[in-house]
């Protein structure tokens, strides 16, 4: 008999955030995260150590999936970016960084926890309050019936990836492609509850960006159909074709003998019981003049003759994912048994055609109404496939929050220096019955605030990783980038000619200073309403409803993080 260990009293860990672990641990982090980021973001290579599938990424969901660390803080931080990107798709990184910045800048001060967070919750408000205000500088307001803002849109994000591995030619031919896969998803007949279809995305794989393309209607792979032969489908008298849809396995085993006893009489199959089954369902469904049949899962042989014979086309093995779409654009409705058949299971489609990429044959499913597509998406390697995808699966959600909420927030971190500009500004003019309402004083305060805006800074000085000068302007706020190894001049103009977001030139002179994460001169000229220059001219822009939940995300959780006081570990 093995000997009983005793059982091991927890581990208490007070004062957490004061551990050199947690410290090296929170660095290194913020470290890979800062890499990653924006257009020039380093990329990272993930693998379990065991073999396995290798991934190359710069994408926050994908990498934060994979990364594992005993440090009970950072799995909190973690989870709640993941957390965010589940909700949003977009500004994963910017979440994370900005929440380990808070989380640094904030500890180094001499300033109880309790206070930190009252008074990072009042500045959150301030920037809150600023973003949704008529007057904000860093905003830009959508329509939806000019697509200029929104190829700006999708545009930034498609090359924020360097992953993908774009060219110019490239990101364009895609950026159209996501625009009109995205246009095809929006009703036609606005209804009282109109909610959007859905763009499925197919995969080709070793075959240039550009081969890609977009269709109304969804594609379905079958082997069994040829390029070129004419489909005989039998149709309605309205020349529409009926459709039937099957969530049902029709291979002839539906009996399952784990489930219970089958009482059998002599002599009887129940393999042919069964087909003698889905022979009648085939018989009603010729009776009932329907054209396609599609099985979510695997369809009898005998069955799938029989069909054909009488000029009906069988699809099988359309699997689980495209259920949801074939019922949503055909009407179907999903039949779970093959006992029963309704009149009102049926859908229609108005054409079925069969089209070929990549070697490989398609079922062409054409509704009458698209509010359904089909992106064929092509890329040369699976590594840039895989970063592909992702990409365009958040400029989709991306551009749906756009529709709810029709706003964009500047890139190329003038979101980020102009808050911090906006902060500094305000904070410096408080009346002084905030500070008794906070339970501060000024100086407390001041300290926060600046923790506050290097934060801020600091997730738009990310974006450089050639070590080149970045600076401000003291009218506008907005990030400006000097290129690495640029010649020592009289005139920041000389040298940088327009400022991250692409929205001010540097036709005035905008005052400009070092971005270096420390406190400076407050804003002192408000930033204009309107852009200085046509959208048409290609802004980098980021989601608005992204950045501000992300904004909202990562100070709560560094306030979280800020305000534990112990950890205990079961140590059995």
């Amino acid at each position: 008999m093995s000997r009983l260990e005793a059982k091991k009293p927890p581990l208490f860990i007070s004062e957490p955030l004061t551990r050199d672990a947690v410290s090296q641990s929170l660095s290194l982090l913020s470290g890979i995260l800062k890499s990653s980021y924006g257009p020039a973001g380093r990329l990272k290579q993930l693998h379990n150590g065991a073999g396995g599938c290798v991934c190359t990424t710069s994408q926050s969901s994908a990498f934060l999936g994979h990364l594992s660390t005993s440090q009970p803080m950072l799995r909190v931080l973690t989870a709640s970016v993941r957390n965010h990107v589940s909700r949003f798709s977009d500004c994963g990184l910017f979440t994370a960084i900005l929440c380990c910045g808070f989380i640094e800048n904030f500890r180094s001060l001499n300033v109880a926890p309790f206070t930190v967070i009252k008074i990072s919750k009042h500045l959150l408000s301030l920037c809150m309050d600023h973003l949704k205000s008529e007057a904000c500088g860093c905003r830009v307001s959508v329509d939806f019936s000019s697509v200029e803002t929104l190829v700006c849109l999708v545009r930034s994000i498609l090359t924020s990836k360097p992953a993908c591995m774009l060219n110019k030619t490239e990101v364009d031919h895609l950026t159209t492609l996501v625009l009109k896969a995205f246009l095809f998803t929006v009703p036609c007949h606005v209804e009282t509850n109109a909610v959007l279809g859905k763009c499925v995305i197919v995969p080709v794989k070793g075959r240039r960006v550009v081969d890609s393309t977009v269709l109304p209607g969804l594609l379905i792979e079958t082997p069994e159909f040829q390029l070129g032969k004419p489909l005989a489908v039998k149709r309605t008298s309205s020349t529409m074709i009926k459709t039937a849809l099957f969530s049902v396995s029709m291979s002839g085993d539906g009996f399952n003998t784990e489930e219970g006893t089958i009482a059998v009489h002599h002599g009887v199959s129940l393999e042919v019981s069964e087909l003698n089954q889905l022979l009648n369902v085939g018989k009603q469904l010729v009776k009932d003049e329907v054209g396609l049949v599609m099985c979510q899962k695997v369809m009898h042989p005998s069955l799938k003759r029989y069909l054909k014979e009488h000029g009906v086309i069988a699809v099988d093995r359309a699997g689980l994912s495209l259920m949801e779409p074939l019922g949503r654009m055909t009407g179907s409705q999903p039949i779970a048994s093959i006992h029963s058949l309704s009149p009102g299971c049926y859908g229609s489609l108005k054409d079925l055609c069969v089209q070929s990429f990549a070697s490989k044959n398609f079922l062409h499913l054409i509704p009458e109404d698209t509010v359904i597509c089909s992106l064929i998406l092509c890329n040369r390697s699976e590594t840039a496939w895989d970063e592909l995808k992702r990409v365009c699966e958040t400029a989709e959600h991306v551009l749906q929050l756009t529709m709810k909420e029709p706003l964009a927030l500047l890139g190329g971190g003038c979101t980020e220096t102009h808050l911090a500009a906006y902060v500094r500004h305000k904070s410096s003019s408080l009346p002084a019955g905030t500070f008794k309402d906070l339970g501060c004083s000024q100086t407390q305060y001041q300290l926060v605030a600046d923790g506050f805006c290097c934060s801020l800074e600091s997730v738009a000085r990310s974006l450089s990783h050639d070590d080149g000068e970045i600076l401000t302007d003291m009218v506008y706020g907005h990030c400006w980038f000097v290129p690495s190894g640029s010649p020592c001049v009289s005139k920041w103009s000389d040298l940088v000619s327009k400022c991250g977001c692409g929205m001010n030139g540097n036709t005035e002179d905008l005052s400009w200073r070092f971005l270096q994460g420390q406190s400076g001169s407050p804003v002192v000229q408000s930033c204009p309403k309107e852009p200085s220059v046509k959208v048409a001219d290609l802004l980098t822009l980021d989601c608005f409803a992204a950045k501000c939940s992300g904004l909202q995300v990562a100070l709560e959780t560094a306030n979280l993080i800020l305000d534990l006081s112990y950890i205990i570990e079961d140590q059995n």
